[in-house]
């Protein structure tokens, strides 16, 4: 055998010798259809264990084009550092390997060309779907893959070229405005609006929360001024900036900010804590987006928490049912928390704030 595979590549036949079983059932366990061919979980993991043993490497794409499909289902994500997308990015890969699947994911970093290239990459491997996660612009990525046969479907960001998955933005947006001018009853005198902070001015879920932020406000009787809306980007530095700007216009910080993502909430901690906020005068914050640690930082008073379990769970709904209607668009509802209220004399430490359902 060692002399064999010396001289050229390793084979399932050879492979099939070493288990003692037939190339067939050996080709169904490397290719992740052995459970519909019946074959023993026993006798599976002994073919794994031999492949592995033997050095045996499948040739993917080679398989892919024999069996006119492949077992790789392929996910686009814009970033890694926020529980939101870490938690798709691991929730997807269980699902996907729950189902004899091999998941690949990149990173793609909002960067439009990155999206195409790394479409096109997983389109050579003959990738059975990409799950287009925030993508910037998920309709080309669903052109793209068109011609190959490649399924798309959207999550977190809508397409109209392919299904899509994303939570309900402008009932939680308008839950959690809400949720901060009730907090803030007492110091809005004057009338202002809150502040909202964070996201880009032209995708589907800044244009939802900011439809849910203006309905809140008019529920109260109150108009958003347009300075009060800063539509800055994601990043933690950008929302630095644009509270400089906001503040150097001669504008005062109001009792209660929205902000749009917890890496924006980053910035915005990260301002107030530069310039010695008092505690008495700092603002209430809400932030769509969760994070359990920020959600016990003095001042914030609630969070939205997007359903990931279900966001994914809608997503490998319509991949098992093969569903491909362009325009069919699942919305999940986010889950509004509320932090409790710091006891007057004590403590600011995280054990006196709780968490619960608004």
């Amino acid at each position: 055998m060692n002399n064999r595979r010396l001289s050229r590549r390793l084979t399932i036949y050879d492979l099939a010798d070493v288990v003692g079983t037939s190339p067939t059932a050996v080709s169904a366990v490397l290719n992740g259809t052995w459970r519909k061919r019946r074959i023993s979980e026993a006798l599976a993991d002994r073919i794994r264990s031999a492949a592995d043993a033997q050095g045996y490497a499948i040739n993917l794409p080679a398989s892919a084009l024999r069996r006119e499909t492949s077992r790789i289902i392929g996910m686009i994500v814009p970033k890694y550092d926020n529980r939101y997308f870490g938690a798709i990015a691991e929730r997807f890969e269980s699902m996907a390997r729950e189902r004899d699947l091999f998941p690949i994911i990149t990173c793609t970093l909002r960067d439009p060309k990155l999206e195409e290239e790394a479409a096109r990459a997983m389109i050579s491997h003959q990738v059975t779907c990409i799950v287009a996660t925030g993508a910037t612009n998920p309709d080309r990525i669903a052109d793209l893959c068109a011609p190959a046969g490649v399924r798309t479907i959207n999550l977190d960001l809508p397409g109209h070229k392919a299904p899509s998955v994303i939570s309900d933005n402008y009932t939680g947006a308008r839950n959690l405005t809400a949720c901060i001018l009730k907090r803030i009853e007492k110091r809005r005198d004057d009338g202002a609006s809150l502040l909202f902070i964070g996201g880009r001015a032209h995708d589907h879920n800044t244009l939802e929360r900011l439809r849910g932020f203006h309905a809140a406000h008019a529920e109260v009787g109150m108009a958003v001024s347009g300075d009060h809306v800063l539509p800055c980007g994601y990043a933690a530095e950008k929302a630095e900036k644009a509270l400089d700007a906001f503040v150097a216009a001669g504008n005062l910080l109001p009792a209660g900010l929205f902000v749009n993502s917890t890496i924006t909430f980053e910035g915005v901690v990260s301002w107030l804590r530069a310039r010695k906020w008092s505690r008495s005068t700092a603002p209430s914050i809400g932030c769509f987006d969760y994070d359990a640690f920020a959600a016990c930082i003095e001042g914030t008073v609630g969070m939205v928490r997007q359903d990931v379990p279900k966001l994914v769970d809608a997503v490998f709904r319509l991949f098992d049912e093969e569903i491909r209607e362009d325009a069919r668009w699942i919305e999940v509802p986010p889950i509004l928390i509320e932090s409790g209220l710091r006891k007057r004399g004590r403590s600011s430490s995280p054990s006196d704030w709780g968490t619960r359902l608004c």
